[in-house]
């Protein structure tokens, strides 16, 4: 019983000497707690601002805030495709940048039909650097260009394989279509909305651009290129009434390419589902996912510590 007593008042004296210690621990944990409490309530609202209000309450027609016309490239890209179809609704007149013609050409036929704009379609190689631009500039010229949309090549993320086993003409190739056309897309475009004093210029990605991923090493560099040329460019142009947006969307159950594109559902939207909701944030947000459950997945990867995410990848992929 003493030993009791002994371990009692032991317990009440080293309580009182360290109460003071246990106030600043508390403070501390209430602070820590507040602040987390109030990072999610600001994201909270950010959800809703970003994906639910515009819904709500469309700001008027595009093409009186931005242009009469849209200039597409990667539309061979169900995504693309979709967002340029989500333009056509709008009354935006299409031109579509490829390298090849016969990839587009259903979808030009369809909007033609389908919504009564006028489209158009250039040929370009932009392996052929500055001379690529010329027949560009002059489709270009005398149009209202309201709209760029760039759209990254989604056969990266089809076929993963490391650097070292893509041949090297495949990898200029790459680079020409992700990184070179995107940029002198933009190079060529934002002379006239600087002009004008309006346009939008959207770049579409992909989420692969926050976290490495195996053997998609490109894939990685090419969407954190147009993520941050994205960011670059709202520095530069947004106090020239030229909004830049970069859509990071995850994963999307859209190619007709890829047979083991995963089937449709709430995290997985098709193309067009996807298109509809991006669409709605133009002039609202600069860097999102463009789909709200896309984003609830995002600040879950943003989460997750880059070495616990690598560590838990390489597990994974010893074991299968």
């Amino acid at each position: 019983m003493a030993a009791v007593d002994s371990f009692q008042l032991l317990y009440r004296e080293i309580s009182r000497s360290c109460s003071s210690y246990f106030e600043t621990l508390a403070l501390v944990g209430a602070v820590y707690a507040t602040r987390r409490a109030v990072v999610l309530l600001r994201d909270c609202c950010t959800v809703v601002r970003v994906h639910f209000l515009p819904r709500m309450m469309p700001s008027g027609k595009l093409t009186q805030r931005y242009g009469d016309w849209a200039v597409i490239y990667g539309a061979s890209e169900p995504v693309a495709r979709a967002y340029a179809e989500e333009l056509a609704q709008n009354g935006v007149s299409i031109i579509f940048i490829t390298q090849d013609s016969s990839s587009v050409r259903d979808i030009v036929a369809f909007l033609t039909q389908t919504y009564g704009v006028e489209t158009s379609v250039v040929t370009a190689n932009f392996s052929l650097g500055q001379a690529a631009g010329k027949p560009i500039t002059e489709a270009l010229r005398g149009k209202d260009i309201g709209f760029l949309v760039n759209c990254v090549d989604e056969t990266l993320a089809s076929s993963p394989r490391s650097l070292i086993e893509i041949p090297e003409q495949d990898v200029l190739d790459q680079v020409n279509r992700n990184v070179t056309a995107a940029t002198l897309m933009a190079r060529l475009v934002l002379p006239g909305m600087v002009e004008r004093s309006r346009g939008a210029v959207v770049n579409i990605s992909s989420g692969a651009c926050c976290r490495p991923q195996h053997g998609r090493v490109t894939l990685t560099a090419f969407t954190g290129y147009l993520d941050h040329f994205s960011r670059a460019l709202h520095f530069e142009y947004s106090d020239k009434g030229i909004f830049i947006q970069s859509l990071i969307p995850l994963q999307i159950a859209s190619s007709r390419r890829q047979p083991s594109s995963p089937r449709e559902g709430w995290f997985v939207p098709s193309p067009e589902v996807y298109a509809r909701h991006a669409i709605s944030t133009l002039g609202v947000s600069n860097r999102t996912t463009g789909y709200w459950p896309h984003t609830l997945q995002y600040g879950l990867i943003r989460c997750i510590p880059e070495w616990i995410w690598i560590l838990v990848s390489r597990v994974v992929l010893g074991a299968t």
